[in-house]
Order: structure tokens, then C-alpha cells, then sequence
């Protein structure tokens, strides 16, 4: 996957296209990623004590990778990603100015 947590991203798709944010978790298998304040929904929560409420929670839910596009941290746009190889190292590389990400 050329995703990976710690990545800033941007939504190319869904009620939270165009925003950009941070991957929390990368899921390999599912083929989703995680993305901090986004595609949110709200989950309820019964009282586990007595005298204790219920509440309503804000969770972010996995995306398709798919629908992000890593930003480049040099030339600051959308872009796919390429790798290439150096001596024992694969490093990631922007595809629109070819530097390394």
C-alpha cells in the first residue's frame, strides 16, 4: 500500500471531498485508511454504571484508499505515488515533481 499513517492526505470523493488531513491507521487488508476528523459518525453508548448516562460518540470510520490522494510535502498537490530504488532502500517518490516523500 503507498499510504502510510502519518501521511497527509486529501478526499477525492464522498461528503468530505477536497478536505485534507492526517491517516491515523492504514487497514492493508480491508484496503482502507483511517483519516483523523473525517468520514465521522456517531455511535451510542449505553451507561455501563449505575448512575452513569448515555452518550453519543464521534468515531471516524475507514475510507477506501481510493478515495485519497497523498500530498506531496514539496510541491503541496494531490499526487500518485512511484518508488524507486536506491542501493538496499525503496523510497516513495512524488509522481508530479519527483522528489522523495
Amino acid at each position: 500500500m503507498k499510504i502510510l499513517k502519518g501521511d497527509n492526505v486529501i478526499i477525492l470523493s464522498g461528503k468530505d471531498k477536497g478536505k485534507k488531513a492526517k491517516v491515523l491507521n492504514v487497514l492493508p487488508k480491508d484496503n482502507k485508511v483511517v483519516v483523523e476528523g473525517l468520514n465521522l459518525v456517531k455511535r451510542h453508548l449505553r451507561a455501563r454504571k449505575q448512575g452513569q448516562k448515555g452518550q453519543i460518540v464521534s468515531k471516524e470510520r475507514p475510507i477506501n484508499v481510493s478515495s485519497v490522494a497523498l500530498v506531496c510535502k514539496s510541491c503541496g498537490l494531490p499526487t500518485r505515488v512511484g518508488y524507486k530504488v536506491e542501493g538496499d532502500k525503496k523510497n516513495r517518490v512524488c509522481k508530479k515533481c519527483k522528489s522523495e516523500v
